[in-house]
């Protein structure tokens, strides 16, 4: 059994680059002492503030960005995977990316991602979203190809919607990603659930780094960073809201015999959606 050690970091990000900064590359090496090979961040490691001036005030272009630099040099002097969950990034067109990085053992990058689905909705609790505002979405799914996985990327609010990880699991994925910076209401309703199901319907290893506890802005993140194998079992978690670090072997062997057991990617069908009163219409012209 050849087993692969990965890592999910649990932050509470803050309105300070540089001391997110020191965070993350404090709990990077940590899991990387304990022998992790790659580790994962949570969804805007580099900030979380609600002023949308002050976070303009933060932005650099991909290349300079301070958080990025960080994540490359980590990779690369401790020769192991970094996936930075996602930061903000200044775009050419003066817009904002929520952009994912994967930086390989030489700290070369492998791959980004710009978050598809925007978090725009009304909580109960009156919070209100609106990342469309700030944000402008992604257009493309992305795999990447690590020494040991094909790794499928998402940020956060992108798990509510099977169908990108469905396509990534088509495109070879054998692990789903999901950093987030969940809010305590939802996560409390949702976040376990939506990562088993990811995991179960793809028959994949579901990775999710995760912020947590009370941030500075005055947000509440639910934390519980989790890893799922592919029978959809929570085999690490931090199981509070404070920072730390999840470990967990995982072996791709098991991909292939969930997906063995459960052929759902290889048995799915295309159909079409027929409202009933045109189908009883069709019917009775038939007669």
């Amino acid at each position: 059994m050849a087993t692969t050690r990965i890592a999910a970091l649990q932050m509470r990000s803050g309105q300070s680059v540089e001391r997110n900064i020191a965070a993350f590359e404090a709990l990077v090496r940590e899991a990387a002492a304990k022998g992790a090979t790659y580790v994962q961040s949570p969804e805007m490691t580099g900030a979380l503030m609600r002023d949308r001036a002050a976070l303009r005030a933060t932005l650099k272009p991909q290349g300079a960005d301070p958080v990025e630099r960080a994540a490359a040099k980590l990779a690369a002097e401790l020769g192991i995977v970094v996936h930075l969950g996602s930061t903000a990034i200044a775009r050419a067109d003066g817009k904002i990316a929520n952009r994912a990085f994967v930086f390989g053992p030489d700290g070369g990058l492998l791959a980004t991602y710009d978050k598809i689905h925007m978090f725009d909705v009304d909580l109960d609790n009156g919070e209100s979203w609106r990342e469309s505002a700030a944000y402008t979405p992604g257009d493309a799914a992305v795999v990447v190809d690590l020494d040991f996985a094909r790794l499928g990327l998402g940020i956060c609010y992108d798990v509510r919607f099977p169908q990108l990880f469905r396509a990534q699991a088509l495109a070879g994925a054998q692990i789903l990603t999901m950093p987030a910076a969940f809010t305590r209401q939802t996560g409390e309703a949702h976040w376990h659930v939506l990562q088993r199901a990811r995991a179960i319907e793809n028959g994949a290893f579901v990775i999710s780094a995760a912020q947590g506890g009370r941030h500075e802005d005055g947000r509440e993140t639910y934390g519980h960073s989790l890893i799922v194998d592919p029978w959809g079992r929570v085999v690490a978690e931090a199981d509070h809201d404070e920072p730390g670090v999840v470990i967990a072997d995982i072996d791709l062997a098991e991909v292939a015999q969930a997906r063995a057991r459960i052929p759902n990617l290889k048995n799915a069908r295309e159909f079409r959606v027929v409202h009933a009163a045109q189908a009883e219409l069709r019917e009775a012209g038939a007669r």
